[in-house]
């Protein structure tokens, strides 16, 4: 008898309005980052959206899922990662969503004429959402390769996805990116001359806890400085549970920016 467990696992988000398809015990399994990514753009969004280095594509459909009206593009370099989200497509948990999805397996920082053939041309996108990996390579490794990938920060990283950001946005399209608080200053640099107005968003633990994310977002074309928007705190001080704010952007019933 075969008891080796099954190498995906079928996992619910926003309490069943769609469901993902995810590697079993390896790669980078979708959690609290990619709903706080989605839940930056707003509830009115219609167009077409780019969710940049989408792993199995839990913030493109939770966008989805939420943005009736919006198209989603997912867009994956590991091919692993790419097939679940083509997989979830197939789910019939998911079959109102899936018309509206597309996956392209691509590495977000191709350039020019190669990016466009990998299905990323020009001004094609009115909102752009990246998680890209943020840690250090000085924190402590893993042996498994998807996960070092989805993870590992290298130098120049968010200059080369904000370039391509600022390629395939139409005007005036916005982007938002999740990170940690410490790359704040590489962030702003990387939106300088691409995307302006930047708003800062930080996620606290608990409230007297220091900030363990920040989520920004930026229009193109736009030139007003950088404003600190209140914050997200996820639990109060003496409990695990979210706090009812939390609750409602992680299961998607509220957005983290007014709109």
């Amino acid at each position: 008898m075969n008891t080796e467990p099954p190498p995906f696992t079928i996992d619910a988000f926003h309490r069943g309005a769609f469901h993902l398809v995810q590697p079993a015990g390896k790669g980078h399994r979708a959690g609290l980052d990619a709903m706080l990514l989605a839940a930056a753009v707003p509830n009115g969004f219609h167009g077409d959206l780019a969710d940049l280095g989408a792993g199995a594509g839990a913030a493109g459909f939770a966008v989805a899922a939420r943005c009736l009206r919006a198209q989603v593009l997912l867009v994956e370099k590991v091919a692993t990662m790419a097939d679940c989200a083509l997989q979830s497509c197939g789910l019939s948990e998911n079959a109102g969503l899936a018309a509206r999805i597309k996956v392209a397996q691509a590495d977000v920082e191709l350039s020019g004429p190669e990016r466009v053939r990998a299905g990323l041309p020009d001004r094609s996108f009115d909102f752009i959402i990246m998680n890209p990996p943020f840690n250090s390579a000085r924190d402590r490794a893993t042996p498994d390769l998807l996960r070092r990938d989805a993870h590992v920060l290298t130098d120049g990283l968010f200059d080369r996805w904000l370039r391509t950001a600022s390629a395939i946005a139409r005007s005036k399209a916005e982007v938002a990116i999740i990170a940690r608080p410490a790359s704040l200053a590489e962030i702003i640099a990387s939106l300088e001359g691409r995307f302006g107005s930047p708003r800062c968003l930080p996620v606290h633990p608990r409230p007297e806890a220091d900030a363990i994310r920040i989520v920004l977002r930026a229009r193109k074309g736009a030139r007003g400085a950088l404003s600190i928007v209140p914050p997200l705190i996820l639990h109060e001080q003496d409990g695990r549970a979210f706090t009812e704010r939390a609750d409602a952007i992680i299961n998607g019933r509220e957005t983290l920016f007014p709109d």
